[in-house]
């Protein structure tokens, strides 16, 4: 017979509890640093959401971005933006939303076909008005919104009400952090990050499901014990659970941000950011507010028969 790798102690006995306050800061930062890009920056919306004309073309050879800014800014279509998309021969334009009617929009792309030449293959052109992608910015939110309220009500049900306001404050974070890296960086945030902020969202409180499980089984097992101590034990005994779940995600979505291309490569930067802040969350987030909410022992305590043994630390 052969026997597993042990990549961890049975059980490690870190003490994170002893850093809560240190993770206070950390995250306080980076809400207020992302909270602050939200002011200051702002979103690059993309064409999903601030409406305008997108463009997909292919040069005959490895595309010249400036000479093409510069043919193109000459059209007086306002603010066109220019982006290499996965090969050095493809391009992305973005043209903003032009006054006026369909013809109007038409007409810019006709100005920017006749501008490029007749060389130029145009595999995707696309048109969304501000209205549409004012609703669509409304409808994203509202879906966000309404995942993080469903997963609270879940973690409600099944522990207490601390462990579901917890979960939502760590949801939260995560959320606020993932948009926030993308504002700080001028990433596109569109409809596809939106999706990878909701899958963020199921991932991470997936790890806070597992540490709340353990808390609450240790809480009617170790009655006697100090919550701090009991939390640590909990997360130290899920620990090895959380790093390599997150490692072989994380090693997946690395390989899609390498080789996905173009296409995937916002998605796949905000599930790696997501990931890495999912994990820190659920570990220095969630379950610290537990202690700040004085949460009692004998909420959870079932039984108090338990054996005298079961009492002790292991």
């Amino acid at each position: 017979m052969f026997r597993g790798i042990r990549f961890f102690p049975e059980t490690p006995r870190l003490p994170f509890m002893a850093w809560r306050r240190l993770y206070l800061i950390v995250s306080s930062i980076l809400i207020i640093g992302s909270l602050t890009a939200f002011v200051v920056r702002g979103f690059n919306f993309g064409i999903d959401f601030a409406g305008g004309i997108l463009l997909e073309v292919r040069m005959p050879g490895p595309a010249d971005l400036g000479s093409m800014r510069q043919t193109l800014g000459g059209l007086d279509l306002g603010d066109v933006s220019l982006q290499e998309f996965g090969s050095a021969d493809t391009v992305l334009i973005r043209v903003p939303k032009q006054d006026g009617s369909e013809e109007a929009q038409q007409r810019a792309v006709s100005a920017v076909k006749e501008a490029l030449g007749p060389a130029v293959q145009y595999r995707r052109v696309e048109f969304v008005g501000p209205q549409v992608g004012s609703e669509l910015l409304r409808d994203a939110l509202y879906a966000v919104a309404a995942a993080l309220l469903a997963i609270m009500v879940y973690i409600w049900f099944r522990f207490e009400w601390q462990f579901g306001v917890c979960g939502l404050v760590s949801l939260i974070h995560d959320v606020i952090v993932t948009a926030g890296i993308f504002s700080a960086l001028g990433y596109e945030f569109n409809l596809t990050i939106v999706a990878a902020i909701m899958t963020i969202a199921g991932y991470s409180i997936n790890d806070t499901v597992v540490v709340f499980d353990r808390v609450r089984e240790n809480m009617r097992k170790y009655k006697a014990m100090a919550m701090p101590e009991l939390i640590d034990l909990s997360v130290n005994q899920t620990l090895s659970r959380t790093i390599l779940t997150s490692g072989t995600t994380l090693l997946t979505v690395v390989s899609l941000y390498i080789l996905g291309g173009e296409v995937l490569r916002g998605f796949s930067f905000a599930m790696i950011w997501g990931i890495l802040t999912g994990t820190y969350s659920s570990i220095c987030v969630a379950v610290p507010i537990l202690i700040w909410f004085n949460v009692r022992q004998s909420t959870l305590a079932g039984d108090s028969t338990a054996p005298a043994a079961e009492q002790q630390q292991p």
